[in-house]
């Protein structure tokens, strides 16, 4: 039966200005689902920035940033409406998509991702940042037995401190100012947790790198003072891989150390991987999403943990501002669009 009525969606409406609106529910195409959503998860670090305009004209954030703006990427629900010419997936299937923070959104069902029974709705709306970072940690190019820094302990960083530790890494060292996040990175697989800022923490890493440095270090931070201040950090003939993408990227700065000590510095992005899996590029989008659930499933990856509030999507202002308030404070921030069935 075709859905009908109203749409409750978020909406950023201007800078540092968030609004709910109810909306009217568009006609489902021929080759489209529509999906009701049931949580969504605030990419914190991204959703942060186009909020507050924290970036330079002429970015991609700025061609993105378009108000009324959509924010959010990682919805998991329920398919409630096949278009006519859907034949690949079922009524009532769970499926995780990328799209914002919305009641009910559509899609073609190829952009769609099966959710196994035995992972949760929570877990499920990792799948966007489990994607972004299993493409770094491929884009690093580890090998067993690594040593490695991760400077930045959000969602992305603590996944990142699990992925490590699935490759093989010998050590994993976390950096970040909060105490909290190094205490569940430590819990998830970190070998050192270290509480300060990372030009104060050198001198840690040379001791537990038996001064060498380490093989490769992460700057999940999306601060562009970070990338100059981080290489002093990497081995020579190290990589350094940026995996939070800054607003500001005129105000990052290299150091001799790039060229003398014959780094490499490697960039990866959500967009990186192939638009198909092939012989040649397997992992595209689908298939590392499946590996992300897949390990969620055998409890390869724990992200349950990492979840901190929960908001009605009402609250959505609220929610927010918290996060501009005391980011620090905060780390998985999800809205659930089941309260707004009463359930």
């Amino acid at each position: 039966m075709a859905a009908t009525g109203t749409s409750t969606n978020i909406y950023f409406t201007g800078r540092d200005l968030v609004e709910v609106h109810d909306e009217p529910l568009p006609k489902l195409q021929p080759h489209e689902v529509r999906i009701k959503a049931r949580k969504t998860l605030i990419s914190t670090g991204t959703e942060g920035i186009c909020l507050t305009r924290s970036f330079e004209p002429g970015t991609h954030w700025d061609q993105w940033v378009q108000y009324p703006f959509s924010p959010g990427y990682s919805l998991v629900g329920e398919i409630v409406e096949l278009g006519s010419d859907v034949a690949t997936v079922d009524l009532g299937s769970r499926v995780a998509v990328r799209k914002p923070h919305h009641q009910y959104v559509t899609a073609g069902a190829e952009a769609l991702f099966p959710i196994p029974e035995n992972v949760t709705d929570d877990d499920a709306t990792f799948f966007a940042l489990g994607k972004i970072v299993q493409n770094g940690v491929r884009r690093a190019e580890h090998v067993l037995g690594e040593q490695v820094v991760v400077v930045g302990l959000g969602l992305l960083g603590q996944l990142v401190v699990q992925y490590c530790r699935l490759m093989g890494a010998r050590d994993v060292i976390a950096i970040d100012l909060s105490a909290s996040r190094l205490e569940l990175a430590c819990k998830h697989g970190a070998t050192a947790g270290l509480q300060e800022s990372v030009t104060d923490a050198l001198e840690e890493v040379m001791q537990l790198t038996a001064g060498r440095g380490a093989d490769t270090v992460y700057d999940v931070t999306g601060s562009a003072k970070v990338l100059l201040q981080a290489l002093p950090l990497v081995k020579r003939f190290g990589t350094l891989v940026l995996l939070g993408d800054t607003g500001t990227p005129s105000e990052q700065r290299l150091s001799h150390r790039v060229v003398t000590q014959g780094l490499r510095i490697v960039g990866a992005h959500d967009s990186n991987p192939p638009p198909a899996s092939s012989d040649h590029a397997f992992w595209d989008h689908q298939q590392m999403t499946q590996l992300f659930f897949r390990y969620l499933a055998r409890g390869d990856l724990k992200v349950a943990d990492l979840i901190s509030h929960r908001y009605r999507p009402q609250e959505a202002p609220q929610a927010y501002e918290m996060l501009q308030r005391d980011r620090l404070a905060a780390l998985g921030v999800l809205f659930d669009w089941e309260v707004l069935d009463g359930r």
